[in-house]
């Protein structure tokens, strides 16, 4: 790959640091999502916000000061954050839901919701990556 390409510039460093956070994340996060939903009995909408009220506390901390190298103390990135945050949730959650509802049709619900959360989860990624590396962690904010 071309050091000047495209892809190069996105798959960088960077781009290794985030998934290594990520995988942290998603260990704790997965964990407290699927235990809401299966042990605890919560409805989906709580057991995936659960994932990432505190999944999010730290991959805030974890991506601002390992993966972005970002010394900034500002307020206004938290709340640009946590609104990045709150946007990737309910797009990739509201994108997955009716999606697997509709693929998966006629399953019980159990099994509709825990895959929708998978499908949710993915897809966050995608999104919270951009978000953060773009918008969040930019030297502008």
């Amino acid at each position: 790959m071309k050091k000047n390409s495209h892809l190069y510039k996105v798959l960088d460093a960077t781009f290794w640091k985030f998934i290594l956070v990520g995988i942290a994340n998603t260990i704790v996060g997965t964990a407290v999502m699927f235990a809401a939903y299966n042990i605890f009995h919560l409805n989906y909408w709580i057991s995936s916000a659960s994932n990432y009220v505190i999944g999010s506390i730290l991959s805030y901390f974890l991506n601002k000061y390992f993966t972005f190298k970002n010394q900034k103390k500002s307020w206004k990135q938290v709340v640009v954050f946590a609104a990045n945050i709150s946007v990737c949730y309910v797009m990739a959650y509201g994108f997955a839901k009716p999606l697997t509802l509709w693929i998966l049709d006629g399953y019980e619900k159990v099994v509709q919701e825990n895959v929708s959360m998978l499908i949710g989860m993915g897809a966050f990624v995608i999104l919270n990556y951009f978000g953060q590396r773009w918008i969040v962690f930019n030297d502008k904010i």
